[in-house]
């Protein structure tokens, strides 16, 4: 999609607001495009995704947020679903006020949409063709499951677009792990793993995640100690610290 005046000047006042990272590691990701896989940190994955990430990428989406009728639902649930009981009310008109907005702002990204339903096809056949038009594809497969102090339970079927991958193009593909530790405004990706075209799909999907999400999690804890923002958006007094 062509991007507007609007969504070019809403990208701009945005990233005037915000510091830009220190990347490192840029030399592992591979010059063939690649699934690239992070840690969510609130809005900070995706902001990084679209602000400041250096390469041509597209990013994947929840579908439910790019649909003004889904959008609230999705927002309140997904964004503000931690908060307490009593206060949900609010939360539920801050959902309709800002959904436009993100709406907006999400069709005109460097997006993929994500649907977990049998529109799952369409997610598929977009990543496939950001791939082989020679994008790299950003994931955040994190959902509500706690793992340890630095990332939440991955998703695993993201990791099946590798084996229809292979099916049509005879290649395997590259999953670079990454983290992003905002408050220290650095983004540091880590070794990839390739995809075994030879192996059972569940032995891949099983190896590959707890691969990436080990890996992501000894990112950043060889950092220098910092808070770390979580996938939940709960109070800031329990954010937890990268060193356990």
């Amino acid at each position: 999609m062509k991007k507007k005046p609007i969504f070019n000047l809403l990208k701009k006042t945005i990233k005037f607001f915000l510091k830009k990272y220190k990347i490192e590691g840029l030399d592992n990701i591979p010059s063939k495009p690649s699934i690239l896989v992070g840690n969510h940190a609130h809005a900070y994955g995706p902001l990084f995704a679209e602000l400041f990430f250096p390469y041509n990428r597209q990013t994947w989406c929840s579908g439910e947020i790019m649909n003004i009728k889904s959008a609230p639902s999705y927002m309140q649930k997904d964004f503000w679903g931690e908060k307490p009981k009593y206060s949900q009310w609010f939360y539920k008109i801050l959902s309709y006020i800002f959904a436009p907005i993100c709406v907006y702002a999400f069709k005109h990204a460097s997006t993929i949409p994500v649907y977990k339903d049998n529109r799952g096809v369409i997610t598929f056949k977009r990543t496939l063709e950001s791939l082989h038009n020679g994008e790299h594809v950003i994931i955040f497969p994190e959902n509500h499951i706690e793992n340890n102090n630095i990332v939440n339970s991955f998703e695993q079927n993201f990791i099946d677009i590798a084996k229809i991958y292979y099916k049509k193009y005879k290649k395997e593909l590259n999953f670079v792990p990454f983290y992003i530790s905002p408050k220290l405004k650095t983004v540091q990706f880590g070794k990839p793993i390739k995809f075994n075209s030879n192996a059972n799909i569940e032995n891949e999907r099983t190896n590959i995640s707890s691969y990436l999400s080990e890996e992501i999690t000894k990112i950043a804890q060889a950092l220098p100690e910092h808070i770390v923002v979580p996938y939940a958006n709960v109070k800031k007094k329990y954010y937890p610290k990268n060193k356990v």
